[in-house]
Protein backbone atom coordinates (compact mmCIF):
# COMPACT_ATOMS: atom_id res chain seq x y z
CA UNK A 1 0.00 0.00 0.00
CA UNK A 2 1.55 3.39 -0.76
CA UNK A 3 0.76 6.58 0.55
CA UNK A 4 0.30 9.21 -1.74
CA UNK A 5 -1.97 11.81 0.28
CA UNK A 6 -1.30 12.72 3.86
CA UNK A 7 -3.55 14.41 6.25
CA UNK A 8 -1.84 17.24 8.78
CA UNK A 9 -2.26 14.57 11.64
CA UNK A 10 0.22 11.93 10.34
CA UNK A 11 -2.17 9.64 9.55
CA UNK A 12 -1.89 8.75 5.79
CA UNK A 13 -4.58 8.20 2.85
CA UNK A 14 -3.45 4.96 1.23
CA UNK A 15 -4.41 4.13 -2.43
CA UNK A 16 -5.57 1.01 -1.75
CA UNK A 17 -8.97 -0.80 0.50
CA UNK A 18 -10.04 -3.89 0.54
CA UNK A 19 -13.40 -2.55 0.70
CA UNK A 20 -13.67 -0.61 -2.75
CA UNK A 21 -14.79 3.03 -2.22
CA UNK A 22 -13.96 2.71 1.66
CA UNK A 23 -11.55 5.19 2.28
CA UNK A 24 -8.79 4.23 4.41
CA UNK A 25 -5.27 6.05 6.54
CA UNK A 26 -2.69 4.43 8.33
CA UNK A 27 0.06 4.91 10.35
CA UNK A 28 2.83 2.69 11.21
CA UNK A 29 5.68 2.35 13.37
CA UNK A 30 8.92 0.68 12.78
CA UNK A 31 8.01 -3.00 14.85
CA UNK A 32 4.72 -3.12 15.36
CA UNK A 33 2.88 -5.14 17.81
CA UNK A 34 -0.41 -5.34 16.30
CA UNK A 35 -2.79 -3.71 14.08
CA UNK A 36 -5.21 -0.97 16.10
CA UNK A 37 -8.30 -0.44 13.88
CA UNK A 38 -10.06 2.34 15.20
CA UNK A 39 -13.85 3.05 14.19
CA UNK A 40 -15.46 6.35 14.53
CA UNK A 41 -18.87 7.28 15.95
CA UNK A 42 -22.04 9.23 14.45
CA UNK A 43 -21.00 12.38 12.38
CA UNK A 44 -17.42 11.61 12.90
CA UNK A 45 -14.35 10.66 10.81
CA UNK A 46 -11.01 8.37 10.13
CA UNK A 47 -9.04 11.69 10.65
CA UNK A 48 -10.08 12.51 13.63
CA UNK A 49 -8.39 9.52 15.26
CA UNK A 50 -4.71 11.69 14.53
CA UNK A 51 -3.85 12.42 18.19
CA UNK A 52 -4.42 8.98 19.25
CA UNK A 53 -2.16 7.56 16.22
CA UNK A 54 0.54 9.52 17.30
CA UNK A 55 0.55 7.70 20.68
CA UNK A 56 1.05 4.78 19.12
CA UNK A 57 4.64 3.28 19.60
CA UNK A 58 3.84 -0.42 19.23
CA UNK A 59 1.10 -0.51 17.04
CA UNK A 60 0.32 0.61 13.78
CA UNK A 61 -3.16 2.61 13.31
CA UNK A 62 -5.71 1.87 10.52
CA UNK A 63 -8.75 3.85 11.01
CA UNK A 64 -11.44 5.12 8.14
CA UNK A 65 -14.46 7.00 7.08
CA UNK A 66 -17.01 4.59 7.81
CA UNK A 67 -19.13 4.19 4.70
CA UNK A 68 -21.92 7.02 4.26
CA UNK A 69 -19.30 9.25 6.23
CA UNK A 70 -17.01 12.07 4.18
CA UNK A 71 -14.41 10.42 1.65
CA UNK A 72 -16.74 7.28 2.25
CA UNK A 73 -20.06 9.34 1.69
CA UNK A 74 -21.00 7.55 -1.50
CA UNK A 75 -20.88 3.99 -0.24
CA UNK A 76 -24.13 2.24 -0.20
CA UNK A 77 -26.21 0.41 1.23
CA UNK A 78 -25.89 2.20 4.84
CA UNK A 79 -26.86 -0.37 7.53
CA UNK A 80 -25.24 -1.52 10.44
CA UNK A 81 -24.60 -5.43 8.38
CA UNK A 82 -22.69 -3.12 5.76
CA UNK A 83 -20.09 -1.74 8.59
CA UNK A 84 -20.16 -4.72 9.98
CA UNK A 85 -18.78 -6.31 6.56
CA UNK A 86 -16.59 -3.60 5.82
CA UNK A 87 -14.70 -4.10 9.20
CA UNK A 88 -14.56 -7.51 8.74
CA UNK A 89 -13.02 -7.23 5.48
CA UNK A 90 -10.56 -4.89 6.35
CA UNK A 91 -9.67 -6.48 9.71
CA UNK A 92 -8.95 -9.92 7.63
CA UNK A 93 -6.92 -8.11 5.33
CA UNK A 94 -4.68 -6.50 8.13
CA UNK A 95 -4.29 -10.16 10.04
CA UNK A 96 -1.93 -10.80 7.18
CA UNK A 97 0.38 -8.60 9.05
CA UNK A 98 0.04 -10.29 12.94
CA UNK A 99 -2.56 -9.30 15.45
CA UNK A 100 -5.27 -7.02 15.56
CA UNK A 101 -6.94 -4.74 17.77
CA UNK A 102 -10.29 -2.95 17.51
CA UNK A 103 -10.91 -0.01 19.16
CA UNK A 104 -14.93 1.25 18.81
CA UNK A 105 -15.79 5.14 20.13
CA UNK A 106 -19.19 5.48 20.37
CA UNK A 107 -21.35 3.80 18.11
CA UNK A 108 -18.15 2.32 16.34
CA UNK A 109 -18.33 0.00 18.99
CA UNK A 110 -21.46 -1.13 18.09
CA UNK A 111 -19.73 -1.60 15.03
CA UNK A 112 -17.08 -3.52 16.45
CA UNK A 113 -19.19 -5.70 18.45
CA UNK A 114 -21.06 -6.25 15.74
CA UNK A 115 -17.46 -7.58 14.10
CA UNK A 116 -16.29 -9.39 15.97
CA UNK A 117 -19.40 -11.20 17.35
CA UNK A 118 -20.32 -12.62 14.02
CA UNK A 119 -16.21 -13.48 13.53
CA UNK A 120 -14.65 -13.85 16.97
CA UNK A 121 -11.58 -14.92 15.70
CA UNK A 122 -11.37 -11.32 13.42
CA UNK A 123 -9.33 -9.62 16.38
CA UNK A 124 -7.53 -10.31 19.43
CA UNK A 125 -8.35 -7.43 21.53
CA UNK A 126 -11.42 -5.24 21.70
CA UNK A 127 -12.09 -2.08 23.46
CA UNK A 128 -15.02 0.30 23.28
CA UNK A 129 -15.04 3.82 24.35
CA UNK A 130 -18.97 5.10 25.38
CA UNK A 131 -20.35 2.81 23.26
CA UNK A 132 -24.37 3.04 23.39
CA UNK A 133 -25.93 -0.04 24.54
CA UNK A 134 -29.59 0.81 25.10
CA UNK A 135 -30.81 -2.69 24.53
CA UNK A 136 -28.79 -3.34 27.63
CA UNK A 137 -29.44 -0.42 29.95
CA UNK A 138 -31.14 3.06 27.99
CA UNK A 139 -30.21 6.46 29.04
CA UNK A 140 -32.20 8.54 31.01
CA UNK A 141 -33.71 10.86 29.01
CA UNK A 142 -33.41 8.82 26.03
CA UNK A 143 -36.28 9.17 22.82
CA UNK A 144 -36.89 7.71 20.22
CA UNK A 145 -38.14 10.65 18.43
CA UNK A 146 -36.13 11.19 14.92
CA UNK A 147 -37.03 13.60 12.44
CA UNK A 148 -37.25 12.75 8.45
CA UNK A 149 -34.60 15.21 7.62
CA UNK A 150 -31.33 13.75 7.75
CA UNK A 151 -29.48 17.27 7.27
CA UNK A 152 -31.63 18.71 10.07
CA UNK A 153 -30.78 15.40 12.56
CA UNK A 154 -27.18 16.16 11.62
CA UNK A 155 -27.21 19.49 13.10
CA UNK A 156 -29.32 19.13 16.12
CA UNK A 157 -27.43 15.96 16.75
CA UNK A 158 -23.74 17.89 16.93
CA UNK A 159 -25.06 20.85 18.26
CA UNK A 160 -26.31 17.96 21.33
CA UNK A 161 -22.53 16.17 21.32
CA UNK A 162 -20.44 19.03 20.91
CA UNK A 163 -22.25 22.43 21.52
CA UNK A 164 -24.30 24.96 19.35
CA UNK A 165 -21.08 27.51 20.06
CA UNK A 166 -18.77 24.91 18.57
CA UNK A 167 -21.78 24.57 15.55
CA UNK A 168 -21.77 27.98 14.66
CA UNK A 169 -18.01 28.54 14.64
CA UNK A 170 -17.94 25.77 11.62
CA UNK A 171 -17.66 27.28 8.00
CA UNK A 172 -20.57 26.82 5.97
CA UNK A 173 -18.69 24.68 3.81
CA UNK A 174 -18.24 22.62 7.37
CA UNK A 175 -21.58 22.96 8.05
CA UNK A 176 -22.27 21.66 4.80
CA UNK A 177 -20.38 18.88 5.13
CA UNK A 178 -21.85 17.48 8.65
CA UNK A 179 -25.04 18.15 7.04
CA UNK A 180 -24.26 15.85 4.30
CA UNK A 181 -23.14 13.28 6.59
CA UNK A 182 -27.03 13.34 7.67
CA UNK A 183 -27.80 10.09 6.26
CA UNK A 184 -25.69 8.17 7.70
CA UNK A 185 -26.07 9.38 11.23
CA UNK A 186 -29.89 8.90 11.11
CA UNK A 187 -28.82 5.27 9.98
CA UNK A 188 -26.80 5.05 13.18
CA UNK A 189 -29.72 6.59 15.20
CA UNK A 190 -32.62 4.37 14.29
CA UNK A 191 -30.13 1.21 15.01
CA UNK A 192 -29.34 2.33 18.58
CA UNK A 193 -34.16 2.80 18.70
CA UNK A 194 -34.54 -1.03 16.65
CA UNK A 195 -34.38 -4.08 18.22
CA UNK A 196 -31.10 -5.21 19.18
CA UNK A 197 -28.66 -6.47 16.17
CA UNK A 198 -26.67 -8.42 18.46
CA UNK A 199 -26.94 -11.33 21.27
CA UNK A 200 -24.39 -9.95 23.22
CA UNK A 201 -24.06 -12.91 25.21
CA UNK A 202 -22.29 -14.63 22.15
CA UNK A 203 -19.48 -12.96 22.74
CA UNK A 204 -17.16 -15.26 24.90
CA UNK A 205 -13.88 -13.48 24.93
CA UNK A 206 -12.97 -10.93 27.30
CA UNK A 207 -13.07 -7.19 25.83
CA UNK A 208 -13.02 -3.67 27.64
CA UNK A 209 -16.00 -1.27 28.09
CA UNK A 210 -14.33 2.19 28.99
CA UNK A 211 -15.51 5.69 29.41
CA UNK A 212 -14.93 9.58 31.22
CA UNK A 213 -16.19 10.58 34.32
CA UNK A 214 -17.77 13.79 33.30
CA UNK A 215 -21.35 14.30 33.87
CA UNK A 216 -22.69 11.55 32.16
CA UNK A 217 -20.13 9.44 34.64
CA UNK A 218 -23.69 8.25 36.56
CA UNK A 219 -25.04 7.01 33.70
CA UNK A 220 -21.54 5.01 32.33
CA UNK A 221 -21.28 3.48 35.91
CA UNK A 222 -25.06 2.24 35.72
CA UNK A 223 -24.45 0.56 32.22
CA UNK A 224 -21.44 -1.09 33.45
CA UNK A 225 -22.69 -2.16 36.28
CA UNK A 226 -25.02 -4.28 34.26
CA UNK A 227 -22.50 -5.34 31.95
CA UNK A 228 -20.76 -6.57 34.97
CA UNK A 229 -23.34 -8.71 36.03
CA UNK A 230 -24.69 -10.10 32.95
CA UNK A 231 -21.39 -10.35 30.91
CA UNK A 232 -18.62 -11.56 32.67
CA UNK A 233 -15.93 -11.20 30.43
CA UNK A 234 -15.85 -7.50 30.67
CA UNK A 235 -13.60 -5.32 32.24
CA UNK A 236 -14.43 -1.83 32.84
CA UNK A 237 -12.07 1.24 32.56
CA UNK A 238 -12.30 4.50 33.67
CA UNK A 239 -10.55 7.53 32.51
CA UNK A 240 -10.41 9.97 34.54
CA UNK A 241 -11.03 13.52 32.84
CA UNK A 242 -12.04 11.99 29.63
CA UNK A 243 -14.93 13.56 27.34
CA UNK A 244 -17.03 11.58 24.88
CA UNK A 245 -14.78 12.34 22.50
CA UNK A 246 -11.37 10.79 24.52
CA UNK A 247 -9.97 10.45 20.96
CA UNK A 248 -9.44 14.03 20.94
CA UNK A 249 -9.41 15.22 24.25
CA UNK A 250 -7.28 12.63 26.08
CA UNK A 251 -5.54 10.24 23.54
CA UNK A 252 -2.97 9.46 25.60
CA UNK A 253 -5.15 8.13 28.88
CA UNK A 254 -7.30 6.22 25.87
CA UNK A 255 -4.23 5.00 24.15
CA UNK A 256 -3.16 3.31 27.79
CA UNK A 257 -6.25 1.70 27.54
CA UNK A 258 -5.84 0.21 24.21
CA UNK A 259 -2.12 -0.90 25.46
CA UNK A 260 -3.56 -2.32 28.36
CA UNK A 261 -5.97 -4.33 26.93
CA UNK A 262 -3.18 -5.45 24.52
CA UNK A 263 -1.20 -7.05 27.20
CA UNK A 264 -3.46 -8.58 28.91
CA UNK A 265 -4.27 -10.98 25.80
CA UNK A 266 -0.66 -11.56 25.37
CA UNK A 267 -0.31 -12.86 29.55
Amino acid sequence: MTTPRTTDSGLHAIDHSPVPGLVLYERRVAEPEATLIAVHGGLDRGGSFARLARRSSLFDVVTYDRRGYQASRDLQPINLAAHRDDLLALASAYRARGPVILLGHSYGGVVALAAKIAAPDVADALVCFETPLPWIYRRPGFTNDLGSDPAVEAEKFFQRMVSPTAWARLSDAEQDSRRRDGPALLDDLRTLRAPAPFTLSTLDSAWVYSHGDGERAAYYDELTSHLRREFPQVTVRVVPGASHGAHLSSPDQLMTVVRDAWRSTCE
